[in-house]
């Protein structure tokens, strides 16, 4: 038996329990009136920039719900640096955590395919079926580290202004999706496969103009020629809430990393998704997953922009 055999036999308590743990911890957040991924950036409550949680060491990204906890630990603990390691890579690098501090809990995840399954399918000719595991680890914020070299310690920079809109319509232009703008409402036809949204002049400041684009644009990724998303559910039904969830989820990674503050666009959600969180602890993580994979998806078409990917340096951090 594989290691990853014996630890899918013996962990899945403890893989339930991680998804109820990471549920009840957004769901709370919902119930008090706020989102995970509307953080107050640029305020005294937060003492980061704005940006992705970035792992020092790997300068990889992390994805899914990992962005979600990682904000939320900088926030709540008031850490002014979005990079974090491993134990083992802070020492790697020269550095040590300090005695007496406490790490963050973040997850990998990831599926394998069982031998007894494999020499089933060959043996049927069927498909074989592969097994979800879900693992975590323990990272910590470089700000609870000593002896860092300086270029792991110092924060980027956040990107000029006066650049951030304009390489947001760059982004629109070039994933080729058709984009429409005039009317009152902002919405995307999945059907007919176009985003509208009205002319800028419609909203209180430019950059809601790209928030939204960017929101729309995140449903037009989840296209059956694009990331096949499940576009079934109709007004008020559980689908058609995690859509949204998606599209608020990938709009906000977009943001993040492009430098705009996120904002919630779609504050009348909130109940609806809460009712999904409650009936599906897995949910929110799903949900977390697809917007990565959208924000991924949309990012790569800015120019001259690397988009990058946490599945392998969480897969070493995990080993670490």
């Amino acid at each position: 038996m594989t290691r990853q055999e014996r630890a899918a036999q013996s962990g899945g308590g403890d893989r339930a329990s991680l998804y109820d743990e990471i549920t009840g911890r957004i769901i709370a957040e919902l119930e008090e009136g706020r989102l995970p991924w509307v953080q107050p950036w640029g305020t005294s409550a937060a003492r980061a920039s704005l940006a992705l949680p970035r792992n020092a060491a790997t300068a990889r990204c992390y994805s899914g719900i990992n962005v979600l906890i990682l904000w939320g630990a900088v926030i709540q603990h008031g850490y002014p640096s979005q990079h974090w390691l491993t134990f083992r890579q802070a020492q790697s690098l020269g550095g040590s955590v300090r005695k007496g501090e406490h790490g963050t809990t973040v997850v990998y995840a990831d599926r394998f395919t069982p031998q007894d399954e494999r020499r089933r399918a060959r043996e049927t000719g069927d498909e074989a079926q592969s097994i979800a595991f879900l693992k975590r680890f323990t990272v910590f914020n470089v700000a609870q580290c000593d002896g860092l070299p300086e270029e792991i310690v110092k924060a980027a920079p956040p990107p000029p202004a006066g650049v951030i809109e304009p390489r947001v319509e760059a982004l629109i232009r070039n994933t080729g999706i058709a984009f429409r703008i005039g009317g009152d409402r902002a919405f995307y036809v999945p059907a007919l496969d176009y985003v509208q949204v009205p002319p800028p002049a419609a909203f209180f400041a430019p950059i809601d103009w790209h928030r939204t684009a960017l929101h729309e644009i995140g449903h037009a990724s989840g296209h059956p020629s694009r990331l096949a998303r499940d576009f079934s559910g109709r007004y008020g039904s559980q689908a058609y809430a995690v859509e949204e969830l998606v599209a608020e989820l990938s709009a906000a990674f977009c943001c993040a990393s492009l430098g705009i503050v996120p904002t919630v666009r779609h504050a009348d959600y909130i109940g609806a998704w809460l009712e999904v969180l409650r009936e599906d602890n897995r949910a929110i993580v799903r949900a977390a997953s697809q917007a990565s994979k959208a924000a991924d998806w949309l990012l790569g078409y800015l120019p001259e922009q690397d988009s990058d990917s946490d599945a392998a340096a969480l897969a070493e951090e995990a080993e670490a």
